[in-house]
């Protein structure tokens, strides 16, 4: 993939639980090398949103490709293949410690035993992992798990890094750590698809966020543009609330746009 292609495309996708439309047709793309936030209220379509890219939930309707690969059918080992997922809720094998968990990731990408060691090595020093690498999971801190689990998705070195949350129960050395990471994976070509709820973080890294309400996008780009669309220089934080007002304040909401 080259360093200014497609990475993710999401076009037209809808998701339904029952009457409810959790994801209303919605389109994005997302180019390689650029840090894209994802940013809505509670239950307005990003965790949803995220797992169906990562092939987790099917979509209704609509197509999602990562890296050119579909994730659904017969694509879809490639397209996982080209990306790794860190969830919110951070998982790990309890009786293991960080250093064998990296090393055991390392081998389910069938990566030689001496990269696996050496990139394990790396992660676990660049992420502060190493002060507790031999220590069993069971004893860790959400922040603790949150960073292993981080340095075991770059194991395989993906295109596509998808995060949800990934600021929850990190300390702020962490949290400075993990955004300069950020930045060099998408400085060296690589995309991070990041949902969070921590605006000054999407504030300062992304390069364009999305806004999501309601299972719709209301605002997709800069954050240039997305202070031209509420018509007046304003931190994040109050672009967000201005465009994520109740429906019963503002009537409902807009029609979703076909793309960024």
């Amino acid at each position: 993939m080259d360093r200014f292609g497609v990475a993710i495309e999401i076009q037209n996708v809808t998701k339904c639980y029952g009457r409810m439309r959790a994801v209303d047709d919605i389109s994005l793309s997302l180019k390689a090398g650029e840090v894209f936030a994802f940013l809505g209220p509670n239950g307005a379509g990003k965790t949803t949103t995220i797992k169906m890219v990562t092939g987790l939930l099917i979509p209704d309707a609509g197509t999602i490709t990562v890296c050119g690969h579909r994730v659904t059918g017969d694509d879809g080992k490639l397209a996982k293949s080209r990306m790794a997922y860190v969830p919110e809720q951070p998982f790990l094998y309890e009786k293991l410690s960080a250093r064998e968990f990296l090393r055991f990731v390392g081998h389910m990408y069938s990566l030689p035993p001496d990269v696996a060691c050496q990139r394990a090595e790396e992660y676990m020093e660049l992420l502060q992992v190493a002060e507790f690498a031999d220590q069993l999971a069971e004893g860790y801190s959400h922040g603790m798990k949150q960073r292993t689990v981080l340095a075991a998705a770059l194991m395989h070195e993906p295109e596509v890094l998808v995060v949800d949350e990934p600021m929850v129960g990190l300390d702020p050395r962490s949290v400075r750590t993990v955004k300069v990471l950020f930045r060099q994976l998408a400085d060296a070509g690589r995309t991070i698809f990041m949902s969070t709820h921590t605006l000054e973080v999407a504030e300062a890294i992304a390069d364009r966020i999305a806004i999501i309400n309601h299972g719709r996008i209301v605002a997709c780009g800069t954050l240039a543009d997305l202070r031209a669309k509420a018509a007046r220089e304003q931190r994040l934080e109050d672009i967000f609330l201005d465009l994520t007002e109740p429906v019963d304040e503002r009537g409902p909401p807009a029609a979703s746009p076909r793309g960024p």
